[in-house]
């Protein structure tokens, strides 16, 4: 049976909510904070994949939107990373992302180096390091493409299966190193809880005009209009024989246009608005994704997929417990930055989220913590890091 664009954007969205009941069905998923539409598309793919080793292909897909969904996420991203946002979270900000970014550099060159002893190809390496790691399962799936063309073979399911393994992981071991470093070094919360900036927030005195249909229509021209003049920037960008992914030429515009409201309030963007948007497109993209997903392609590269993962992760906690610990300051705040640095170094900003609620609610608040990573975590290393994979994937294609 095909299916053609409007039934398939159906399908992924009942598979997402079948995601969603698997997750409370089975309450280890929802621990580990492993993604509803990740769970929905594997098992779509899973059950495609023993149809197909049975020889026929019961259901087939028309994936037309799938990349626009996911540039449509990447550009909510941009909207979101404001400068005005940045200097809320003062030098500490600046130093954690630039740590972060230099852990993503550290991780690609450490998955290269370990390709060449287990005999794939060097950008495998980067596959398995920043790429799915730092960036998680939508950074791995929208440079898919560009890894299959320089020759990794099976890329897309070679980024989810890490994706996933990275996010396991960092649910895993987040909250021991950050229970360690408070216990080692006997350090205690001095601060009480106070509000702290919201993500994608709107500029203080804008409205987003988010509570009527108006506001919304006008959103979604802007996010339209935003995906049209990035393809025409991630054109130039190719003409200039710049490998990169589609996504990029969007966020770019989305992250000007959102500089320019804050400065400007002509837009009056909503950020909330823009922010739910990109959660569904993520969603929606994610689960297409996976229901195509070739696992089969997987047997072959297992062993030095773990191998990879298993490396980047001892080296993610040794950096969480030292250098990152003393370079935040050794103090409460530094430890539970350090659960959130495993939590989205490996797998999601939900991820580091999760790891440092863990700890609050048994030592106490960290809002210094909570302010700060987020806000790495959930766009700004999105940017740098695009930049360290398209240096990796022009050097070694």
């Amino acid at each position: 049976m095909q299916l053609n664009l409007v039934e398939t954007v159906a399908f992924a969205g009942i598979t997402l909510y079948v995601g969603h009941g698997v997750r409370r069905l089975i309450p280890p998923l929802s621990k580990y904070n492993l993604p509803a539409p990740v769970i929905g598309g594997l098992l779509v793919a899973s059950v495609l994949a023993a149809c197909r080793s049975a020889g026929y292909t019961p259901i087939t897909f028309d994936t037309t939107l799938q990349s626009p969904l996911m540039i449509a996420f990447f550009a909510s991203i941009g909207f979101a990373a404001s400068l005005s946002l940045m200097r809320l979270g003062g030098p500490q900000v600046a130093i954690f992302l630039a740590a972060a970014t230099v852990l993503a550099i550290v991780q690609n060159g450490v998955g290269v180096m370990l390709s060449y002893p287990l005999g794939v190809h060097p950008l495998f390496g980067v596959l398995a390091g920043s790429v799915t790691l730092a960036g998680g399962p939508a950074t791995g799936l929208a440079f898919a493409p560009s890894f299959e063309q320089a020759g990794v073979a099976g890329a897309s399911a070679i980024a989810i299966a890490s994706a996933m393994l990275g996010i396991i992981s960092g649910g895993v071991v987040g909250g021991p190193v950050g229970t360690f470093l408070i216990t080692r070094n006997s350090l205690k919360s001095s601060a009480a809880p106070r509000p702290v900036a919201q993500i994608g927030a709107q500029p203080e005195g804008s409205s987003g005009e988010g509570s009527d249909g108006q506001g919304f229509i006008k959103h979604v021209v802007i996010m339209l209009a935003t995906l049209w003049v990035g393809g025409w920037v991630s054109k130039g960008f190719m003409e200039l024989g710049l490998t990169l992914p589609g996504y990029i030429g969007a966020m770019l515009v989305a992250a000007f246009l959102r500089n320019l409201d804050d400065k400007t309030r002509w837009l009056r963007l909503s950020g909330p608005m823009l922010e739910e948007m990109g959660g569904a497109a993520l969603s929606l993209f994610i689960v297409m994704a996976l229901m195509t997903l070739e696992l089969w392609k997987l047997t072959s590269v297992a062993l030095p997929m773990l191998v990879l993962v298993a490396v980047q992760v001892a080296f993610t906690v040794a950096v969480s417990l030292w250098p990152m610990f003393r370079l935040m300051g050794k103090d409460y705040d530094s430890a539970v930055m350090g659960a959130g640095l495993c939590g989205f170094m490996l797998g999601t900003t939900a991820n580091a989220v999760a790891n440092m609620e863990a700890l609050v609610r048994k030592f106490g608040p960290a809002p210094r913590a909570f302010l700060v990573v987020p806000m790495v975590g959930a766009f700004f290393i999105d940017f740098t890091n695009a930049v360290v994979i398209t240096v990796f994937l022009n050097l070694l294609k």
